[in-house]
């Protein structure tokens, strides 16, 4: 195990002959970031963030243009992939058609001259872990999508690795053999205790996954943060609206004052909310704000519930719960509810929503504007 830092970490390339307007300065800019030794590191964010990047450069497979890479306490900006002692597990499997699953796995192990006894040794001992036991013999083409994605994190890790990194290993998987790969994913961690970095860009896996997430966008590190801790306190619109399925609804808002409280207003809409006292010493009358609240925090109200009804706009049964869409305004808002009523458009429904649970947004800036 080792722990892995990165110190303002830059990567730019050259955008000669491309549009202004096309070109961002920096893939990645001023990326500093801790993995603690045996840690699991989720980088999250939309494509084209600098997520990969960011991978590649600790592998030594992109040139940094500035920053420093520690592997434990050695600087590593100078090392060949090969003496930085990683193991890499791309979204391509990469296998080599001529080779059995067995040499596919003790490949690396060959190529630096390990005996034969301690090859069979340790790929026998990843075959166990990974499940692979009675797929040793069999060639790639013969593998399915999972096993061949087992087999490239087995080639990863045989090899005893300091650090393990994963580029998106499961995006070409259909989302039954996503969801049994990521159980075996957290499992391999936890037995082999390895540092490891993962890249994806689908929040449910950084969520299940990590112990920290990196969230990035435009290749600036937005929050890092225990799941829940994204998940609860976002510092930012963006991460607000990236993390959670389905993602948080936003609004724009005025706030009033009436008879000594404050409330949420919107446009071309009766809906009223009570602003939470803890954001009192924050917010006036007649503040512009954007209100941001998770699905699960609005739900429907009875029939004596103060307010005007609204009409359903979208409804969708889920089987395990049922989401209802309705229009605030210009927005809509999503709500998530195990109420077993079909409702169809045009429905009317009083909407109620927990007050403690709003976040709020700087409109200009889009920052959290803490309590």
């Amino acid at each position: 195990m080792a722990q892995l830092t990165l110190k303002s970490l830059f990567k730019r390339y050259d955008n000669s002959g491309k549009k202004k307007s096309m070109v961002n300065d920096y893939a990645v800019n001023d990326l500093t970031l801790e993995c603690r030794d045996g840690e699991f590191v989720a980088l999250l964010g939309p494509s084209g963030c600098g997520k990969t990047t960011t991978l590649r450069m600790v592998a030594g497979l992109e040139d940094i243009t500035d920053g420093d890479i520690f592997i434990g306490d050695k600087r590593v900006n100078d090392l060949h992939p090969k003496d930085r002692n990683i193991g890499l597990a791309f979204e391509d499997y990469a296998l080599y058609p001529p080779l059995s699953v067995f040499e596919n796995i003790a490949f690396n192990l060959r190529a630096k001259n390990v005996s034969n006894d301690e090859a069979q040794r340790r790929v026998l001992e990843i075959a166990r872990l990974l499940k692979l036991e009675d797929l040793l013999n069999k060639m790639p083409v013969k593998l399915s999508g999972g096993q061949k994605q087992r087999v490239n994190i087995a080639r990863a890790i045989v090899r005893n690795p300091r650090l393990l990194l994963m580029d998106e290993p499961l995006s070409h998987l259909d989302g039954k053999m996503r969801q049994e790969l990521r159980v075996e994913i957290k499992r391999l961690h936890n037995k082999i205790n390895c540092t490891s970095v993962y890249v994806t860009h689908d929040q449910l896996e950084a969520m299940s996954l990590a112990d920290r997430i990196a969230v990035m966008d435009f290749g600036v590190l937005q929050q890092f943060g225990t799941p829940m801790d994204v998940y609860d306190n976002p510092v930012n619109e963006f991460v607000a609206a990236f993390i959670g399925e389905p993602p948080m609804n936003i609004l724009e808002t005025v706030i009033i004052k009436s008879e000594g409280d404050f409330y949420f207003t919107f446009e071309d809409s009766d809906l009223r909310i009570l602003v939470p006292r803890r954001y009192y010493e924050k917010i006036y009358d007649g503040m512009r704000v954007r209100v941001g609240v998770r699905p699960m925090d609005v739900f429907l109200g009875s029939n004596q519930a103060k307010g005007t009804p609204i009409r359903v706009a979208v409804f969708e049964n889920l089987g395990d719960e049922r989401r209802i869409g309705v229009r605030v305004g210009n927005h809509l808002i999503m709500m998530i509810t195990n109420d077993e009523t079909r409702y169809k458009q045009g429905d009317l429904i009083k909407l109620e929503v927990r007050a403690e649970k709003t976040h709020l947004f700087d409109i200009e800036t889009g920052n959290r504007i803490r309590e």
